[in-house]
């Protein structure tokens, strides 16, 4: 057996080695769902909005109140996962909005109601007596 043969063969095995390691991890094709497809594009959207906000001037002055790098703050967006972008955004949701809440407007609508009953403009409560 001469060199040039050996070398041959040799590379001929791990040819051959190389393609049954190669060959052995299969490939698995499916159809994906209109949901994975949704998800991905509201995540985008959700994460478009995050960065939105994070660009208004008083989000980006009560950051730097808190002592957070706004700059760093988008970089965290940008590096989030889609599970966390769906929580924030669905945190940020449910705050109230200019620090309200339902029971404080709830209880000015009643106060405006128990007001015009007692001027006389409304007869909504029976317990009321209009100033005369």
């Amino acid at each position: 057996m001469t060199y040039r043969s050996a070398r041959q063969r040799f590379g001929a095995l791990c040819c051959t080695l190389m393609l049954l390691f190669v060959a052995t991890a299969p490939a698995h094709a499916a159809m994906v769902g209109t949901d994975e497809v949704l998800g991905t594009v509201e995540a985008g959207n959700q994460r478009a909005e995050l960065i939105a906000l994070m660009e208004r001037d008083d989000v980006r002055e009560q950051l730097v109140e808190y002592g957070v790098d706004p700059a760093a703050a988008e970089t965290r967006i940008q590096n989030m996962t889609e599970a966390e972008i769906a929580q924030l955004h669905g945190r940020i949701d449910e705050l109230p909005a200019g620090s309200s809440s339902v029971v404080g407007a709830a209880l000015v609508v009643f106060i405006v109601f128990v007001v015009t009953d007692v001027i006389g403009a409304t007869d909504i409560f029976p317990f009321i007596h209009p100033v005369k």
